[in-house]
């Protein structure tokens, strides 16, 4: 079908862009999805320097590379969650400031305001990110909840993101949240719970990541097919489920990589992720943006991992039929 096939740079923040262009250019990708973190994507930068967007874009163009989405998962998950010391290693400092979590939320739902501004500049439609939850710890309803926590849980979403997605609609930039444990929404019912909070603003819809729905026992197609006009960028993850009657999906407190848990992120092919399946699904929804690899395995070589990833999707995509595959028989 020639989707594009690109990576993305978080799991590669640790190198320069122009390290992670050349490797990814080596690879064989198409572009690359920047996170907006390292010295990938700079928001600050984008918004005070006239010149700084076409150096980005001329620096990919040296590659072959283009970009059709940044990334702001980690400034995000600041808005909505309780925030503790977990967050300082993952936001820039002057997100983070004197720490006070009342302060940092709100400077986070700055930060993603200027990063629609920043999207904008770039020439880009989509910003990928997180929302953090602030009901996440709810999750097993034990102590019992009361319905008006997670009905206050909502309210609060939309409360910070509505003026967020002002922004977006402003600037023309659609915000993808990729549905994901810790999220305002994690499967469909949170899903469309979360539509329903913000009266299905256009400006909002799903970074689809199957990884994070197959584990949890989410079926990654039927997501597809219940939101038709909301998908507005895809990941390629894999995940392998592995219960042997000691662990569950929970992860035991385990990190990745250890063996002992019921689940991990696999590179793609290498799960159990019908992938085969969510290209049917995709050609059905005429979706024809990018096929982001998102490349996370524990136990592989990540250079290896990637370069093998694209050459899977690429094999993977295919152009959808134009005609009945047995029209010739048909009579004129």
């Amino acid at each position: 079908m020639g989707r594009p096939v690109t990576l993305f740079t978080g799991q590669w923040a640790d190198l320069t862009l122009e390290d992670v262009a050349k490797k990814a250019s080596q690879f064989g990708y198409d572009g690359l999805e920047l996170a907006c973190w390292g010295d990938h994507f700079e928001v600050d930068k984008a918004l005070s320097d006239s010149s700084y967007c076409a150096g980005r874009r001329d620096l990919l163009e040296r590659y072959d590379l283009q970009v059709y989405a940044i990334s702001a998962h980690l400034v995000g998950q600041a808005v909505l969650d309780h925030v503790d010391a977990r967050h300082q290693a993952m936001l820039p400092a002057h997100v983070w400031g004197d720490g006070d979590p009342i302060g940092v939320s709100a400077r986070a739902a700055e930060e993603l305001k200027n990063t629609a501004r920043a999207a904008q500049r770039l020439g880009v439609g989509v910003v990928n990110g997180f929302t953090g939850s602030s009901i996440w710890h709810l999750l097993y309803g034990f102590p019992p909840t009361p319905d008006e926590m997670i009905d206050d849980g909502y309210k609060l979403f939309a409360e910070r993101f509505d003026p967020i997605l002002d922004v977006f609609g402003e600037c023309g930039v659609q915000f993808a949240l990729e549905v994901h444990p810790t999220e305002i929404a994690f499967d469909v019912w949170s899903a469309q719970r979360a539509l329903e909070a913000i009266d299905r603003r256009e400006e909002f819809g799903f970074n689809f990541d199957p990884s994070h729905l197959h584990w949890q026992g989410v079926d990654s197609v039927e997501f597809l097919r219940s939101f038709p006009d909301r998908i507005y960028h895809v990941h390629v993850k894999d995940a392998s489920v592995r219960l042997n009657g000691k662990s569950g999906i929970l992860g035991s407190h385990l990190p990745f990589g250890d063996p002992r848990r019921g689940w991990d992120f696999r590179s793609p092919g290498r799960g159990s992720v019908d992938f085969e399946e969510i290209i049917r699904a995709l050609n059905h929804l005429k979706y024809t943006g990018p096929l982001s690899v998102e490349w996370e395995d524990p136990e592989m070589d990540r250079e290896a991992g990637a370069a093998e990833a694209v050459q899977f999707v690429k094999n993977l995509d295919f152009t959808p039929a134009t005609a009945a595959f047995d029209a010739a028989f048909t009579e004129a």
